[in-house]
């Protein structure tokens, strides 16, 4: 059986599409890299991995939009996500849908996370989203530099209700983007 996936967009090197089972073990191995994961409170377990895609699936399925599978149109590579996430949490901006990646360690410093959240942006649009958030811990400045990349402005910063104050992730940037 050959396990199509929907394409949702295209940049010149990536496409956005839905997950395949084939990419779980990649996603784990992604979510499992200390690398990767620096920024956030711990590595995720398989188990924990696998109920976080079987949210973002029905995200997709629910909703038509969602953390997209990027892949590498030169070679089919799963390499993360980069997409839309309702926020889970309570706090002044939300409700709310943020835009939100992550990809394999060897793919950061590439361009592929800003070139293909510009591509969400155009997709959130087409999907009547009419603002969107994007936030992550105040040290981690790279994530930071894509949310500029992208357009989008800083509006504030906030404590992580779901982080101890005393933990050096707590401090969260927020950025929006009307669009």
């Amino acid at each position: 059986m050959i396990n199509r996936a929907t394409t949702y967009a295209e940049t010149s090197r990536l496409i956005l599409r839905s997950w395949k089972p084939e990419d779980l073990p990649l996603f784990v191995a992604i979510n499992r890299d200390a690398r990767v994961m620096k920024y956030f409170p711990a590595l995720l377990t398989e188990t924990e991995t696998v109920a976080f895609y079987d949210r973002i699936k029905e995200e997709l399925d629910r909703n038509g939009w969602g953390l997209y599978a990027v892949e590498l149109k030169s070679t089919g590579q799963f390499i993360g996500y980069v997409g839309l996430h309702e926020i889970g949490f309570e706090a002044d901006f939300t409700p709310g849908v943020e835009i939100g990646w992550r990809l394999a360690a060897e793919y950061h410093n590439h361009g592929y996370a800003t070139e293909a959240a510009e591509e969400v942006l155009k997709l959130a649009k087409s999907c009547g989203i009419k603002s969107l958030y994007s936030f992550t811990a105040k040290i981690n400045l790279p994530s930071e530099r894509v949310m500029q990349k992208i357009g989008m402005e800083k509006v504030g910063e906030f404590n992580h209700p779901k982080l101890s104050t005393d933990s050096l992730l707590c401090r969260h940037v927020l950025y929006q983007i009307r669009l």
